[in-house]
């Protein structure tokens, strides 16, 4: 079983490393990435044990509603949120992103059709 949630999380780090400063994608759509929508909550553990932050940017991951993580582990939601300014990213008067605007996959031309 530690061989799969080994496997897993490697996954996890994989993929964050494609995300170009910029853009965010939420937990779920990571969790679709793998194969199973329904584990958007084994991502978000997965990030918070996140074993190098520098390399592997979970800052880059938001919530279905475009949030920012509430337990960020890397400094708290301000934190996430500074990491994601500096980017480019612009937040939205109720705190969110716009995932329309910034979302991963919404940006990309097979998005598209």
């Amino acid at each position: 079983m530690h061989h799969r949630l080994y496997s897993m999380k490697e996954q996890i780090y994989e993929f964050l490393k494609t995300i170009p400063e910029g853009k965010v994608v939420t937990y779920g759509q990571i969790a679709q990435q793998l194969g199973n929508k329904h584990l958007a909550r084994a991502v978000g553990n997965a990030l918070h044990k996140n074993p190098d932050p520098e390399s592997i940017p979970c800052h880059r991951v938001v919530n279905s509603r475009g949030e920012v993580s509430q337990a960020y582990a890397f400094g708290g939601n301000a934190a996430q949120r500074q990491r994601l300014e500096k980017e480019g990213i612009i937040f939205e008067p109720n705190g969110s992103v716009n995932l329309k605007k910034y979302g991963f996959f919404e940006s990309r031309p097979e998005a598209d059709s």
